[in-house]
């Protein structure tokens, strides 16, 4: 069937300049922080040493990006704000050869044309610079101007002739917070470099040139991150690839990928073939659903990846993703080997502090408190004596004389003891460490004692968010912890409904913080990790300040999580007291997760089997 195209069709003509700039630039500049990764990237092409950037409202009404590199000649300087003009290729065949991380001539014009924008730049040899002013994609002006050798761009209204896009932007402490996120790649990817980077008149990182890639990671992500990470250096020449960087330690997680970079030619790029090289390394070496922090270092002829693939060049893809696979996931499996022994020799000599146990050193469930049991009162005792290498030590928690009852928000069906409200179970035998096989009036029933447990732990946890104070553990000195701009904004956001349920969190800086207390159910040695663990969730799903009970929800999740495990040592007490405080529980059926926490087989269905 033919189409026939209707009348009133407008005849196919060349877009004007100054639209297809526009609509380029719906390809290349997404957001401000488009704009920081371009300007940024010309700055190093240019040989830059020392590199700034100034900007305001999230990037959203101003940004500057300053620089000492080579700059530009007058007729240079009007050239670059031409469509596809660039000095990094001549010919297709340098595209084999790209070294360079600005090469297609876009950014310049694209920006322009949905600013104000200014550029300022003198050359070498040039007794003065040149200045250019466009206003949307309109030039204005050009005139000589004084200053060093060096470029300075400044952008301002960014979006304002393409309303249509500005209001897809989000908030300014988000847009922000991508800014400091991609300016810390670089600075990471580029550590001869001197960066600057300032929020509104505020210094969100100064960081001087260094030759120590561990002492930029410390400057930038924090030492305590620099601290677990061990260096990795590989190399095959008949290849052509060469690995290096620092990537974490055995056993060293977090909740997401946020912190696992890797860099292709010193380009930081988002790359499925080394991420998940890297993650099969630590396949048996890190707690699964965790990933590795790594800040790594892939080189290569250019010939072998195609840095062309994406408008904005986040994406790269290998000539040979199978080979490149093999040399990354070999290289870091083989570092994490060599680290295995001396880190099990440094660990015997370290002394850790460990959560309190029964004398019998088992494992013992966590209970839902009647409102009838006395509420224990913590005590702080002093940690013992960590070497220089571990972190903030914090204080062991022992529980000591019961004292008065404090009212609870508790079920009235808990407030009763669990053997006038559940049927008798009579545990007969552990089975695998998972599992407890209990003779019931009504039969054998099978309890999945990891589900039950966090059944119980969930419900436990939750019942804490009615109760009018809740019960916290003071920290003997406090845990200071610091998160990427992105993180910092969704911890600020649930703050105070985390200090009002058993945590005390404090501001202590820009994007750094201050743990002074935790419910009393947290385990001290944890905290750090359940608090960066529960805030890269509250990051992933968005803030929930509408409705606190979630956010609490979200806390009781990721602490069952921690709940008991296969190659715990449960005992049989134990075992038997869960079944009894799992039958107390609103939904003892099933785990949090949806997961049954027991089978029953009744002794009717036994006799049938056996033909009685």
């Amino acid at each position: 069937m033919i189409q026939v195209c209707p009348k009133d069709m407008p005849a196919i003509r060349i877009l004007p300049d100054v639209v297809a700039n526009q609509i380029a630039a719906g390809e290349v500049i997404e957001r401000p922080v488009a704009v920081v990764k371009e300007l940024v990237e010309n700055s190093i092409d240019a040989g830059a040493t020392r590199i700034e950037i100034e900007f305001r409202n999230g990037g959203k009404s101003f940004i500057r990006i300053s620089d000492n590199g080579k700059g530009m000649p007058p007729d240079e300087a009007l050239l670059s704000l031409e469509r596809h003009a660039t000095s990094k290729i001549r010919e297709a065949a340098d595209l084999n050869e790209i070294l360079s991380f600005g090469f297609r001539g876009e950014a310049l014009p694209s920006i322009a044309s949905v600013s104000k924008f200014t550029l300022r730049t003198r050359a070498e040899g040039w007794d003065h610079g040149t200045e250019i002013f466009i206003n949307g994609g309109k030039l204005i002006h050009k005139k000589e101007c004084g200053m060093p050798v060096g470029t300075v761009i400044e952008v301002a209204n960014l979006f304002n002739s393409v309303p249509a896009r500005r209001k897809f932007l989000k908030t300014d402490p988000t847009e922000t917070a991508h800014i400091t996120y991609t300016t810390r790649l670089f600075a990471v990817a580029h550590p001869e470099i001197a960066f600057h980077v300032v929020d509104s008149g505020r210094t969100v990182f100064q960081s001087p040139s260094c030759s120590d890639l561990r002492d930029r990671i410390g400057e930038i992500w924090g030492r305590s991150l620099a601290d677990d990470l061990i260096p990795v250096e590989a190399e095959d020449s008949s290849l052509g690839f060469r690995l290096s960087g620092l990537t974490a330690k055995p056993g060293v997680g977090r909740s997401t990928r946020r912190e696992l970079i890797t860099m292709i030619n010193r380009r930081p790029v988002d790359s499925r073939t080394l991420g998940f090289a890297v993650l099969d390394a630590y396949l048996g070496r890190i707690q699964k659903g965790r990933y590795p922090p790594a800040f790594l270092f892939f080189h290569l002829s250019p010939r072998e990846v195609d840095v062309n693939v994406h408008p904005a060049k986040r994406e790269v893809r290998f000539r040979n993703d199978a080979v490149v696979r093999r040399f990354v996931l070999g290289a870091v499996s083989d570092t994490l080997s060599d680290a295995a022994k001396p880190a099990s020799t440094e660990k015997a000599s370290v002394p850790e502090v460990t959560p309190v146990k029964p004398q019998d050193e088992t494992v013992e469930p966590t209970p839902i408190k009647p409102a009838t049991t006395p509420t224990p009162v913590p005590r702080v005792v002093p940690a013992p004596q960590r070497s220089s290498k571990t972190k903030v030590p914090v204080a062991r928690v022992l529980p000591v004389a019961p004292q008065p009852p404090k009212e609870t928000a508790l079920p009235e069906t808990e407030a009763e003891p669990a053997s006038a409200k559940a049927p008798e179970w009579k545990l007969l035998c552990l089975l695998k460490q998972r599992y407890g096989l209990f003779e019931t009036p009504r039969g054998l029933v099978m309890l999945h004692l990891r589900h039950a447990d966090q059944r119980v732990r969930f419900e436990q946890i939750l019942a804490t968010f009615d109760q009018e104070e809740a019960a916290r553990q003071q920290l003997l000195i406090p845990i200071p912890i610091e998160f990427e701009p992105l993180a910092s904004e969704a911890l600020k956001t649930e703050l105070e409904t985390l200090n009002s349920h058993g945590f005390e969190i404090e501001e202590f800086g820009r994007h750094f913080y201050r743990i002074l207390s935790v419910p009393d159910w947290m385990a001290p040695e944890q905290v750090e990790a359940f608090v960066r663990d529960l805030v890269d969730r509250f990051r992933q799903r968005g803030g929930s300040r509408k409705d606190p009970k979630l956010t609490w929800e979200l806390v009781a999740r990721l602490a069952m999580e921690q709940s008991y495990q296969r190659n715990d040592n449960m005992s049989h007490a134990a075992a038997q007291k869960l079944a009894e405080t799992l039958l107390c529980c609103e939904t003892p059926h099933t785990s949090p997760s949806g997961k049954p926490t027991f089978s029953e087989i009744s002794w009717s269905e036994w006799e049938r089997r056996f033909g009685n």
